[in-house]
């Protein structure tokens, strides 16, 4: 899976041009808008690596793409809500507890600093969780399917894409020593938002075909539910 991974993001005819619009988007995103349009297709990759798809997706359809990239920030807004109330909720027990003092401000700092436990265990596990409910929305074409949990239990507690989770851990080691080198020259530096891109399209690649091939949707074996929904294994659309 990580070798395909890495040859996917090139794979094609038009791999150079892919990873080049994909590149200036990434380096765009400060102005917002280029950032919701990368991220409806890094939905767009999820849903068809999920149909067993051997290249990346197109860069057409922008306005379907910047569409499904703002459904895709919603959906990561949802479930990052707990993580956030809990850094809201242990901040204001800390300091609560600064300013109580004594034994009472003692006990609300300890709890304060539990809270600190669950919000980064609470994180870990919406980033386990994302990919895979943002995939089964590309699946499906529907945005409610992101958060059908009875569907996604199956992929998360599978083997594949618990690898498919642990592989951007080393790759992103990998990132972080290339950067600090690519950044060390000018030109280099140029090139650090192309090796992002690539990257991250590795990685998404492995999130959809550990998805894919968990569900059978690269065999074909699991239809989009919905009349309408969902696109063909090339083009996944969502309404």
């Amino acid at each position: 899976m990580i070798t395909d991974g890495l040859s996917y993001p090139v794979s094609g005819d038009d791999g150079l041009k892919r990873l080049l619009i994909g590149s200036v988007l990434g380096f765009a995103s400060v102005l917002v808008l280029p950032a919701f349009l990368l991220l409806g297709y890094s939905v767009r990759v999820l849903g068809d690596a999920a149909h067993g798809g051997t290249e990346p997706p197109a860069f057409d359809d922008w306005g379907e793409m910047f569409v499904t990239g703002l459904k895709a920030t919603l959906v990561a807004v949802v479930y990052g809500l707990v993580p956030f109330g809990l850094v809201v909720l242990l901040a204001v027990t800390i300091l609560s507890g600064a300013a109580v003092g004594g034994d009472a401000g003692g006990l609300l700092a300890g709890v304060g600093l539990l809270g600190v436990l669950l919000s980064v265990v609470a994180s870990v596990l919406v980033y386990y969780l994302v990919p895979a409910a943002l995939t089964n929305m590309a699946v499906d074409g529907q945005m409610g399917a992101a958060f059908d949990l009875g569907r996604l239990k199956r992929v998360l507690l599978s083997g594949d894409y618990l690898l498919a989770w642990l592989a951007p851990v080393a790759l992103a080691v990998v990132l972080n020593v290339v950067t600090v080198i690519l950044v060390a020259t000018i030109v280099g530096a140029l090139l650090v938002p192309i090796v992002q891109f690539y990257v991250q399209v590795a990685v998404l690649y492995m999130f959809g075909r550990a998805y894919g091939e968990v569900t059978g949707t690269a065999e074909g074996r699991q239809t989009p539910t919905g009349a309408g929904a969902g696109r063909d294994n090339s083009d996944t659309k969502l309404r």
